[in-house]
């Protein structure tokens, strides 16, 4: 049996950089690594579990069975270290080189990153902050091997699998370009709703297409002229359209501080979506993450309140 004390742990983060990437390149280039650096690990990785490990081919570096077996395994071990890690340190926020890494749909993008980032630059001015977009399925595995710290969002399919704290309720309204002819009042009739041509947003980082599978509980459905992947490019199509778009009640009131915009109720009662923010339970207690988890809260919360 080998020794623990021939081991360097930093082979295994070579090991699971290369499953990940696919790529003696990515892996150093994620590693900060020079590729004879990386080869030289895997050469020593082979040594130690008698493999090869990973063969070359045309659509990169792929695993042998062995090295799929031992993925699983090395990436829990690294995922221990990292934790136990986490509890040495000292978290000072004035003083702190931190990376934190987040996962944000473009509407909480829009509506209140600057607030997050202004309140990192008054507390935490030498802290490091990704946003890190993200298929809602992967999010629960990237919370846990701390690829992601933090996750928010609507996201209903996390509830029962991570820590998690509802920031608010959000409703739903109709926007459309001011002009000469659209209906009068706060409420769009039944009947207009049906007879517009909408615009609907479906993106892979959050579940706001989840309100057409609500529309359709109710028996409505939407005429959808054009589908788009975020919401960045709304307000600008809008404008030269005469298009409609369903979203979140707070983004559209951002989007419309110049008043370009008619903004109504929807003609039916729609569940409002529960905006959660999501950590992993093995860093609950962890210095640095209570500090951003209520940074993150306070700067939503005065964010709702602007």
């Amino acid at each position: 049996m080998t020794s623990l004390d021939h081991i360097d742990l930093n082979l295994l983060r070579v090991f699971q950089a290369i499953v990940e990437e696919r790529s003696l390149t990515k892996a150093g280039e994620r590693l900060a690594l020079s590729q004879p650096a990386v080869s030289y690990a895997l050469g020593r990785l082979r040594t130690l579990f008698d493999d090869q490990l990973f063969i070359r081919t045309r659509s990169g570096m792929q695993p042998t069975p062995i090295a799929l077996e031992l993925a699983t395994i090395v990436g829990r071990a690294l995922d221990t270290v990292r934790e136990a890690l986490r509890y040495a340190e000292s978290f000072d926020p004035a003083l702190s080189t931190r990376t934190f890494r987040l996962s944000l749909s473009d509407a909480g993008e829009m509506a209140y990153l600057p607030v997050i980032c202004k309140a990192l630059h008054e507390q935490a001015p030498r802290t490091r902050l990704i946003v890190q977009p993200m298929p809602v399925e992967d999010i629960e595995d990237a919370l846990r091997s701390s690829k992601l710290d933090f996750a928010i969002g609507n996201l209903p399919d996390l509830m029962a699998r991570t820590r998690h704290q509802l920031l608010f309720e959000e409703d739903y309204v109709c926007m459309t370009r001011r002009r000469r002819g659209l209906p009068t009042g706060k409420k769009l009739s039944l009947e207009h709703f049906l007879g517009a041509s909408h615009i609907q947003v479906r993106s892979l980082e959050h579940s706001h297409h989840a309100l057409d599978d609500a529309l359709r509980a109710q028996g409505v459905g939407r005429n959808i002229a054009l589908e788009l992947p975020h919401f960045v490019a709304l307000p600008n199509i809008l404008m030269v359209t005469d298009l409609y778009a369903t979203l979140p009640k707070r983004l559209a009131q951002i989007l419309n501080k110049a008043k370009a915009f008619q903004i109504y109720d929807l003609p039916v009662r729609l569940p409002a979506a529960s905006v959660t923010m999501h950590w992993h339970e093995h860093f609950h207690d962890e210095d640095g993450i209570v500090w951003m988890r209520n940074l993150l809260l306070d700067s939503v919360r005065k964010f709702d309140q602007l």
